[in-house]
C-alpha cells in the first residue's frame, strides 16, 4: 500500500455471517488510512451459509490483497499445530468483552505476527478495544468508528441471515450468489428443456444460465471431440457462478456438467474423472423434463429414441447419486406452474 497514511496497519475484526457493505465500508475506511490492513474473522457458533469457506471466499474475491485470517475451531487448531504454538481457548460469540480483545490481540501477535496501530469499528465497544490493544502491544492503538448510525448502511448481519434476498442491496454479488438457489433443468433433445428455462427465468425475475454445450457446438460447426465434454461442463460451472450474483433468489439452470456427461458416456463410452466429478454438483433444485410430446427435428437432434435413451439415463444417474428431483410432465403452462409451485415450497 502506498506511503503518506495516516496508520501504519489498522485491524477490523468481525464474524461477517455474512459479509455485507457496512462491513464493507469499514475495511474500505481502513485501506483508505492505513498502510496495511488486517482483518479477522471468527464465530462461535457458526450461522447457516456463513460458514468458514464462505467468509474465505468473500473477502478473497473482494479483497485479495489484503491480509486476512477466517478461522474456526478446527482451522485454528491446525494453525498451531503447524507453528507449533498453543491455542487460547476459542471464545463464544457471547463472551466477556475481556476475553474476545485478548484472543484477537493473541491472534495478531502469535498467528499472524503483527501488532497493529488502529482498530476500525462501527460498535460501541471500539473504544474499549483499541484501549486493550494498547495494553496488550504496550503501544498507542487508535479507534476509527465508522459509520455508528448505521446511516450510510442502514442493515446488519441478523437482518440479513433473516431474509438476504430481501436485503440483496445490501451484499455484493460475489456474497450474494452464496445465497442464490440453483434451479438445475435436465431433458433430452426436444423435451422444452431450454423454452422452460426461459419461461421459468422469465416468470421468477430472475436469470437463465444458457447450455454452453450448445453454443459451443454451433461455433465449431457440429465438430466437438471427447476432450470438449470435459472443457464445456467446467465452462457450464464457471458461467452458472459468474451469474449467480446477478440471480433473484433462484439461478435457473439450462443443463448442467451432467449434461455433458451425458453426452460424453453416449458418444464416447466414457467419462473424463474431472468432467464425473463436476456432474455430482449439487442443485437446490433439479427438474427433469419428460420426453412426452412429438419429438421435433430442428436439423441439430438426433431422434426419438436417443430422445428416450437420454432420459432414462438421467433418472438413473440422478437416482443412483441419491439426488431429488422432480419429473415435469404436460404443456409448458403447467410445466411452469408445477416448478414454481415447488420452489415456493422450497
Amino acid at each position: 500500500m502506498s506511503e503518506g497514511k495516516r496508520f501504519a496497519r489498522g485491524l477490523v475484526v468481525g464474524k461477517f455471517c455474512p459479509l455485507h457493505r457496512g462491513h464493507m465500508l469499514v475495511i474500505d475506511t481502513a485501506l483508505d488510512l492505513c498502510r496495511e490492513v488486517l482483518v479477522i474473522s471468527y464465530t462461535l457458533p457458526g450461522f447457516p451459509s456463513c460458514e468458514r469457506s464462505a467468509r474465505e471466499a468473500w473477502l478473497a474475491a473482494l479483497y485479495p490483497g489484503v491480509d486476512r485470517l477466517v478461522i474456526d475451531e478446527a482451522s485454528l487448531a491446525l494453525l498451531c499445530v503447524a507453528r507449533g504454538i498453543d491455542s487460547l481457548p476459542f471464545p463464544a460469540n457471547d463472551a466477556p468483552d475481556a476475553e474476545q480483545r485478548a484472543f484477537t490481540a493473541w491472534l495478531c501477535a502469535s498467528v499472524c505476527g503483527v501488532t497493529v496501530d488502529a482498530v476500525f469499528t462501527s460498535e460501541d465497544y471500539g473504544d474499549g478495544f483499541a484501549a486493550a490493544m494498547s495494553a496488550h502491544f504496550d503501544e498507542p492503538v487508535a479507534h476509527v468508528c465508522v459509520d455508528r448510525a448505521r446511516n450510510l448502511v442502514p442493515t446488519s448481519g441478523s437482518a440479513i441471515r433473516a431474509n438476504p434476498h430481501a436485503h440483496r442491496a445490501f451484499l455484493a454479488p460475489a456474497v450474494y450468489a452464496h445465497f442464490v438457489e440453483r434451479v438445475c433443468l435436465l431433458g433430452g433433445e426436444s423435451s422444452g428443456k431450454t423454452t422452460l428455462a426461459t419461461a421459468l427465468a422469465d416468470r421468477l425475475g430472475t436469470v437463465m444460465v444458457p447450455e454452453v454445450g450448445r453454443a459451443r457446438w454451433e461455433e465449431q460447426g457440429g465438430c466437438l471431440g471427447y476432450p470438449d465434454m470435459r472443457t464445456i461442463a467446467a465452462d457450464q460451472v464457471a458461467l452458472e457462478e459468474r451469474l449467480a450474483g446477478q440471480a433473484r433468489r433462484w439461478l435457473i439452470c439450462d443443463g448442467s456438467a451432467l449434461t455433458s456427461a451425458c453426452y460424453s458416456q453416449a458418444d464416447y463410452g466414457r467419462i473424463d474423472p474431472v468432467l464425473g466429478a463436476l456432474a455430482g454438483r449439487p442443485y437446490a433444485h433439479t427438474f427433469v423434463c419428460a420426453p412426452d410430446f412429438p419429438f421435433v427435428q430442428d436439423g441439430t437432434r438426433r431422434d426419438a429414441a436417443f430422445r428416450e435413451r437420454q432420459h432414462r439415463w438421467y433418472l438413473a444417474r440422478l437416482g443412483a447419486a441419491g439426488t431429488v428431483y422432480t419429473v415435469l410432465r404436460g404443456p409448458l403452462e403447467a410445466r411452469i406452474e408445477q416448478a414454481c409451485a415447488l420452489l415456493a415450497g422450497g
